[in-house]
Formats: structure tokens, C-alpha cells, sequence
């Protein structure tokens, strides 16, 4: 069966209805008597800080150890467990072994991840015949940019090293670093023999000489309704008060509406990967969920109800328009440039201040520079690259007595000149 997003740590299994299904505590007469009382607490679910029937949280097991009577000298932690998040194991361990009572771990199927750092931290450790015990490498859901990722990377290597730590202290030195690589899965015997177990033994329920009877017995259960007085009541009592009930409704129930209301698991797939922004159509579960816990830590986005102040909102075609039109504007607005540029150079080349030779040069460092270059070629002198003063002006005569005459020569004098 595959997983969905909202299974976490059940992997797919069928979720419970009530947390009393794979969480609870039951406190019996020890059996030497003297008024010593050992509580035997059933961890058969994920451990999740989430709590509720999503698992086991530090919550849950606190409510429990702060319900158990001073008179508990020891705590039988039955664990079927496939693990969860490692923060809440080492919490729900450090508790444990807070509690002035002596705990026992008792594997009653499997110990995995989370849960193994659980079993054997505690002060003894018992594998049932045909158990399991699972240790690994500690693994995150990440998002991020490469730094982002390699911080993460270097916070899983110091969890690691706390992981290996309470590893050590239960069963001594040893490749620890490989053997989580590995994603070691032990038998009941190999657990032992590694060290991870004391021992592998049937150990019976609520106390290994002593089973559940009717007389001063506490079930103490947490729950999403644990308001509920009566969940503390003694086991005959508690039952009676909460014997199943036939639900009785008085509206019509309509069975095919209630049909067409429903989505596939694929649709809802589908939906989620629209609304989070995934592309990828082939995106895991594990891919949503973490895609779904950024958006619930990011703060939402703000909605803009008006424009701010200074904004003018336009139709989109007119919005068009104004862009044609602005970029005609701005290719008449060059073409004025170009031509006043055109216009300095053909001045200074007129004025004789530059060469014919030297135009496109002028031109070019017109474009890089206007003003600069328009000051320089002002304060070269005139007439000094081609001289293009006037120097003599012809009047408009052409008949050889006119130039005679201008030239001083009459008729008494041509024939001196003769």
C-alpha cells in the first residue's frame, strides 16, 4: 500500500481511530508486595511530536509520568515501534530516565530508528523471542539553496554523534558509524550479542511476576478528548463508562451524494502539486509534505485591496498602446540627437576648427560625450585645420572697359599705355 501524505510515520498502515489503541498505562501491585507499585507503559505506535493519533509525543508520555503514584518503584515499557523523530525519542529517553523508577524495555515486536535509541537507552533492555531492532543514519526532509542543504547536512552529523553516543553507553565502542550506514536490522539474538540488549526473554505483562487484576488498577490514557474525567477510572469501571454506542441520527443520510463528494487519492495528488507549486507530475508524497510544511511556516503573503499611493492603473490594451507609442517616441527622440551631433561636427568642420579627415572621430566621441566633446571642439581656434576666411570678392563685371575703368585706365592714357 502506498503512503499518504497525511500517514507520517504510520508508512501507509491503517490509522487509528484513538490514541488508546497503540498508547496507554497500567499500574499493578508489585509482586513483593510492600507497597510498591510497577506501571507498565505500551508504546506500540510512531513516536511524533505531532501527537494525537499521529504517534507518541514527549507530551504524551509527560501526561503519563506525572499520572503514575508515588509508590511506582519500576516502569515496564513495552515498545512495538517503527521509530519517528529522533528530538522526541532522546526527549521521551531522557524523561525515562529522569523518573526515579528503574525501567525496563521490553520488545515486544520491533525497535526501529527512533525507537531503538528508546529501548536501549533505558536501564535494561529485553528482546522477545523473534523481535527486531533497527538502527540508521538520522535523515531530514530539507529545502533550501546548496548552502541551505550543506548546513543541513552538517546538523545530521552531530545527531549522528548524539545518536552514537547513547549507542556506546548501552553497548561500548564500535563501528557505529558504519553500522548506522548500513541500516543494521538485528534479530533478537544479534541485538544481544551486539550489546544493544541485555538479554532476550518472554517478559509477562504489567510486571514480570504479576498480571493485571481487579483490584487498585489505573488505566491512564491520553487522547485528543482526554478532558474526559472518567479516563482515569479503575479498568472495570472506565470500560462500563465507556461502552460503544450506536450512533442515532435523525437527518436523511444520502449515500450517493456522499459518493460524488469523494476524491481519488490521484486527484488530491494532483491538486496539492497545483496548489504547491510542485511541476514535477511524478513528485513523491515525501515531495508534497515537505513542499506542504514551507507554506505552513512561511508567513502568507499580503493582499493588496487597493493600489498604493502614486499608482495608476491602466487597461491592458491601452497599457499597450502607451508602450507603442513610447517606443516611436524614443526612436524620434534619437534621431534629434543624432542629428544635432551631425549638426556640431559640420559647424566645427565650416569653421575650420577640425580636418574632413578627423569627422567620424569627432562624431564618435560626440556620442560617448556630448557635452564634453561640444566644449573641446569650442575652444579650438578657427581657421586653423583649413583656412576658409574670405580673402577677395569679384563684383559682378565682366566686360574689359568695366575692368579697365576699375583699374584706373582711361581713354586719354591707353594710348601711353600703347
Amino acid at each position: 500500500m502506498k503512503p499518504k501524505v497525511s500517514d507520517r510515520f504510520w508508512n501507509g498502515a491503517e490509522r487509528p481511530k484513538s490514541k488508546r489503541e497503540f498508547f496507554n498505562a497500567v499500574t499493578t501491585p508489585a509482586p513483593t508486595g510492600e507497597g510498591a507499585t510497577v506501571a507498565t507503559i505500551r508504546m506500540y505506535g510512531p513516536i511524533d511530536s505531532w501527537g494525537g493519533w499521529w504517534g507518541i509525543s514527549t507530551k504524551d508520555v509527560g501526561q503519563v509520568l506525572d499520572a503514575l503514584p508515588e509508590s511506582v518503584e519500576q516502569i515496564v515499557l513495552r515498545i512495538n515501534s517503527p521509530g519517528g523523530e529522533c528530538f522526541e525519542a532522546v526527549a521521551i529517553l531522557n524523561m525515562l530516565r529522569a523518573h526515579k523508577a528503574k525501567v525496563l524495555a521490553v520488545v515486544d515486536g520491533l525497535a526501529a530508528s527512533a525507537a531503538s535509541v528508546i529501548a536501549s537507552g533505558c536501564d535494561e533492555t529485553v528482546m522477545s523471542p523473534g523481535t527486531q531492532m533497527m538502527i540508521h543514519k538520522p535523515s531530514v526532509f530539507s529545502w533550501g539553496d546548496a548552502e541551505d542543504l550543506r548546513k543541513d547536512a552538517s546538523i545530521l552529523d552531530t545527531i549522528e554523534k548524539s545518536l552514537v553516543d547513547i549507542y556506546a553507553a548501552k553497548a561500548g565502542e564500535n563501528d557505529w558509524a558504519q553500522l548506522l550506514a548500513d541500516e543494521t536490522w538485528m534479530t533478537a539474538a544479534e541485538a544481544v550479542a551486539l550489546g544493544l540488549a541485555d538479554r532476550e526473554a518472554v517478559i509477562p505483562d504489567a510486571g514480570e511476576a504479576a498480571t493485571v487484576g481487579d483490584e487498585n488498577v489505573i488505566v491512564i490514557v491520553t487522547d485528543d478528548d482526554a478532558d474526559d474525567a472518567t479516563d482515569h477510572l479503575p479498568l472495570r469501571d472506565w470500560a462500563a463508562a465507556h461502552a460503544i454506542q450506536t450512533p442515532v441520527s435523525t437527518e436523511p443520510v444520502d449515500t450517493k451524494q456522499q459518493k460524488e463528494d469523494l476524491v481519488s487519492y490521484e486527484d488530491l495528488k494532483a491538486g496539492l502539486r497545483e496548489r504547491l507549486g510542485v511541476t514535477d507530475a511524478d513528485a513523491s508524497d515525501v515531495t508534497l509534505l515537505g513542499a506542504l510544511d514551507i507554506q505552513l511556516t512561511e508567513p502568507p503573503a499580503a493582499i493588496i485591496t487597493e493600489a498604493p499611493e502614486g499608482t495608476v492603473l491602466v487597461d491592458a490594451e491601452v497599457f499597450a498602446t502607451l508602450q507603442t507609442n513610447a517606443a516611436a517616441g524614443l526612436e524620434a527622440r534619437e534621431q534629434q540627437i543624432s542629428d544635432r551631433r551631425d549638426a556640431i561636427v559640420s559647424t566645427a568642420l565650416a569653421e575650420g576648427r577640425i580636418a574632413a579627415a578627423s569627422r567620424q572621430s569627432w562624431r564618435d566621441q560626440l556620442d560617448k560625450d556630448e557635452e564634453g566633446a561640444a566644449a573641446l571642439l569650442a575652444t579650438l581656434p578657427k581657421n586653423t585645420a583649413v583656412p576658409v576666411t574670405e580673402i577677395g570678392r569679384s563684383d559682378d563685371i565682366d566686360s574689359s572697359e568695366s575692368l579697365a575703368k576699375a583699374a584706373g585706365w582711361t581713354a586719354e592714357n591707353k594710348e601711353e599705355v600703347a
